[in-house]
């Protein structure tokens, strides 16, 4: 063999390795990663076994009055530990005033128009499908975590319980709700919370898909009970197999609710 050749071999070696990854991602299908970050209401489906989903996010939050919300990262990882189970584990700070909901993080229930305060929690629990779709009995999971703080202004573990549904309908659009229960913490001390959802997903193409969603928190136990629905769209995008970026934007009804928040993240199938 020529010196020429010996000195091309390698160049040679990295192009055809390098059509050979781009080969075998074109192959593969932009299939559906089913994160929960997309919506409020989270997805029926679980991850599957040996794998995981990592899902994170940056939340602003306008409210009406008092500095504005940051969360961050909301880093959510999900892994598949049985054929319809998943282990749920996450980390989140958030720095601002107001208690408005607006993902799948929970976190203390502060007051609109409050001083400026910041909170880190852990997320732990796990995630199991109910029933499957069968003509209109719908597919269902059920999800129980709980969110520890690890710094900030209350120190109380809130336990959650989370039951969503919903149906897959034609042409890949699909209909879910969801109720979430929390028992959650103020410097009044404990309270029930609850948080109803709904929102509708329609695929545009193999990769781009767009919803419309309706979200709320109910507190039940303050002093000064709270009512904060929302709503808004959003949507996802697959960049390329196993890896999606999202947005999602959304208005509060009420006084309550804060003005305004958006939502923008990514999730990475492993």
């Amino acid at each position: 063999m020529s010196r020429r050749c010996l000195h091309r071999s390698p160049s040679i070696t990295v192009a055809i390795m390098v059509a050979t990854v781009a080969t075998m991602a074109l192959g593969q299908e932009y299939r559906e990663l089913d994160a929960d970050r997309d919506a409020f209401t989270p997805v029926t489906h679980t991850v599957e076994r040996g794998h995981a989903l990592a899902e994170t996010a940056y939340t602003y939050i306008e409210n009406r009055t008092g500095p504005a919300t940051n969360s961050l990262p909301e880093l959510l990882v999900r892994a598949g530990i049985l054929e319809r189970v998943e282990l749920r584990l996450g980390v989140n700070y958030e720095a601002g005033s107001g208690g408005s909901v607006v993902t799948a993080v929970e976190s203390g229930e502060g007051e609109e128009g409050g001083e400026f305060a910041t909170e880190a929690s852990l997320l732990y629990g796990l995630k199991a499908v109910v029933s499957d779709q069968a003509s209109w009995i719908p597919r269902s999971v059920g999800i129980v975590e709980a969110y520890t703080p690890t710094a900030g202004d209350v120190w109380a573990t809130e336990p959650s319980a989370t039951y969503a549904f919903g149906w897959e309908l034609d042409e890949g659009r699909r209909f879910d709700a969801g109720i979430r229960y929390v028992y959650a913490a103020s410097e009044e001390g404990t309270f029930d919370k609850w948080l109803p959802s709904v929102v509708l997903r329609i695929p545009l193409t193999e990769r781009f898909e767009v919803h419309a969603e309706w979200f709320g928190t109910w507190t039940d136990g303050l002093e000064d009970e709270k009512v904060r629905p929302f709503a808004g769209p959003g949507w996802h995008y697959t960049l390329f197999p196993g890896f999606e970026l999202g947005l999602r934007v959304g208005w509060g009804l009420t006084g309550d609710a804060a003005n305004f928040y958006s939502d923008f993240g990514f999730a990475a199938r492993y």
